[in-house]
């Protein structure tokens, strides 16, 4: 079962649910944050809610898409308490990338620090089932304020360097009452960075990724397949410039979902009862390193049949701001 809201009329907010081809609304709730808590509540999964909860009308949500009808499939009624992170150097790439890293990693040259990450994660990223591996690389990309839903411009600030696609695989979440973590599915995401602050320095990392982000448009219920395939492209002015598949699921990954959801949540902040989380995976495929060069209007989309409809979202630039931000003494 997959899990996205739409606008209906009149500003109201419907919850929609498809399995197969079929696509219906959910009844009694406006929200997938509210049938979640239900779900939480009655100490049942997401199926067997929806099933209580009935199904209306049939939708089609590519008509919804055309007509911009598309919201965040999970957000929070206070954008405060949705948090969005992720983890890095979590995937393998291709077999040709993979054979390159292995023989740096055998190599005698000093390593990096992101290649000592990466070698941790390949060497301690995936204990057996209940145990503790390797921490992950990790980043903080902000709140709901800076969720942007699916056909929304993805805007990059004043001072940005770059704007720059990677599609991933995001990993969404309720906490319970109890501090308990629920997770509510798995979506695609634009985890928009600025690669180009960040090849200055890594240090400058947590600044590069301090970025808006999009994910959906639709939540897969259930366990995420092992290996997931995919398409990331660019358009420009209605033609494609790059594109270029992506993998992930944990077949190709040095980490288990497991792990990195453990090195997330093993924080007590981060289980604060009702808050949401959106964590992104991490990707080895992005347009930046093969010489692509993004601009306002250009169309970034990233698709996979494991998720139904393709997360589409334009490319914008704020303007500058000149001068420094000025802090009042009060």
């Amino acid at each position: 079962m997959h899990l996205s809201q739409i606008k209906g009329p009149q500003d109201a907010s419907w919850v929609v649910a498809r399995t197969g081809d079929a696509a219906h609304i959910v009844k009694g709730v406006e929200t997938v944050y509210d049938l979640a808590q239900k779900a939480i509540a009655a100490g049942r999964g997401l199926v067997e809610q929806v099933a209580v909860q009935g199904l209306g009308e049939a939708v089609d949500l590519t008509k919804a898409a055309a007509a911009g009808r598309l919201q965040l499939p999970l957000s929070h009624p206070d954008p405060a308490h949705l948090h969005m992170t992720g983890t890095g150097l979590t995937h393998l790439g291709s077999a040709s990338a993979r054979d390159a890293m292995h023989a740096k990693l055998t190599g005698s040259e000093t390593l990096t620090d992101s290649m000592k990450m990466f070698r941790m994660g390949l060497e301690g990223g995936r204990p057996e089932a209940g145990g503790v591996g390797a921490q992950p690389e990790w980043f903080y990309k902000g709140n709901g304020f800076a969720a942007v839903a699916p056909g929304a411009p993805l805007t990059a600030p004043g001072f940005a360097e770059d704007g720059g696609e990677e599609p991933e695989i995001a990993g969404v979440y309720i906490v319970g009452p109890d501090g308990v973590v629920h997770r509510v599915g798995w979506a695609l995401g634009n985890e928009f960075s600025d690669h180009v602050v960040e090849r200055v320095n890594y240090l400058w990392l947590a600044h590069s990724k301090l970025r808006v982000a999009s994910y959906g448009p639709e939540i897969l219920v259930g366990d995420l397949p092992a290996d997931v395939r995919g398409m990331s492209r660019i358009r420009r002015d209605g033609a494609v410039i790059w594109e270029k598949p992506f993998l992930s699921g944990e077949a190709n990954m040095s980490h288990t979902i497991a792990n990195l959801e453990h090195h997330h949540f093993k924080y007590d902040i981060f289980r604060q009862p009702g808050d949401v989380h959106v964590h992104f995976f991490g990707t080895a495929t992005l347009s930046v390193a093969d010489g692509i060069k993004t601009q306002a209007g250009d169309i970034f989309e990233i698709e996979s049949p494991v998720f139904g409809q393709p997360l589409r979202n334009s490319l914008a630039f704020a303007p500058a701001t000149p001068g420094a931000q000025n802090v009042k003494a009060l």
